[in-house]
């Protein structure tokens, strides 16, 4: 018996790794091409594919004799009450050994003008050169643990670790967040807020990175109810009650 299939699909077959590949593929009119929900999807190997990720630089060192700071992308937040985050470390990498004695970690956010010094602390090692000398970035001493974030970064949040998972090929350090040292320069001074927006973050995409897009929406935007006019038979004035606010909890 024939294949049944919409008059739209065409069969497409490839040779690939010396292999033959079958799959279909949709040829879909111009009316439908807009639709993302007709595309069609292959199987692909698994893999971390979860992206994109932050690109962070990690400092360890509680002197200035070890310091080492390296690039992390496996790297967020796990918990929100207590604050707790995470950074996954290859047991074969300089700065793992300094972590796993301090059972301490900065994460420093990255920016546009740290983009060469986070690639480039991600491919040298520690043991071959002096990271902070090389990329002209400044150690700073952090205010709770006992190690250094970077100056430059616009955002460093203090780690101290609680515990230590061996996964595989990393080693997952789950840790407690006991401080954050924000860079004024971003700081409202009327409202307080920190505004990371203006930051200019980047962040890394299957082996490439990138800087932030353009903002489509805020937390919750999509349940939230517009202000209503005035009723013109009440004279009712929109209240509170009136638009549906939802829970901040992102984390699920």
């Amino acid at each position: 018996m024939g294949v049944h299939r919409h008059p739209c699909q065409h069969f497409h077959k490839a040779k690939i790794n010396n292999r033959t590949k079958r799959s279909w593929h949709v040829i879909l009119p111009d009316r439908f091409s807009f639709s993302p929900f007709l595309a069609m999807k292959e199987t692909f190997k698994p893999g971390t594919m979860i992206y994109p990720v932050p690109a962070c630089l990690i400092s360890c060192g509680s002197n200035l004799q070890e310091l080492n700071v390296f690039t992390a992308s496996w790297v967020g937040t796990i918990c929100t009450n207590p604050p707790m985050c995470y950074v996954s470390i290859r047991p074969s990498r300089h700065s793992y050994g300094i972590v796993k004695k301090n059972r301490e970690f900065v994460i420093n956010l990255t920016n546009e003008h740290l983009a060469k010094a986070t690639d480039w602390c991600g491919v040298r090692s520690g043991k071959d050169f002096d990271k902070f000398s090389e990329m002209h970035l400044t150690p700073l001493k952090t205010n709770v643990i006992n190690s250094y974030c970077i100056e430059e970064s616009p955002l460093s949040i203090e780690c101290k670790v609680r515990n230590i998972v061996e996964l595989g090929s990393h080693h997952m350090f789950i840790a407690d967040v006991v401080n954050v040292l924000a860079d004024s320069r971003y700081i409202d001074q009327e409202t307080g807020a920190f505004r990371l927006d203006q930051a200019h973050l980047i962040t890394y995409n299957h082996g490439h990175y990138y800087t932030l897009g353009h903002e489509i929406g805020k937390f919750g935007w999509s349940v939230q109810k517009k202000n209503k006019s005035a009723k013109t038979n009440m004279g009712h004035q929109p209240q509170a009650s009136d638009r549906q606010k939802p829970r901040h909890n992102p984390g699920g």
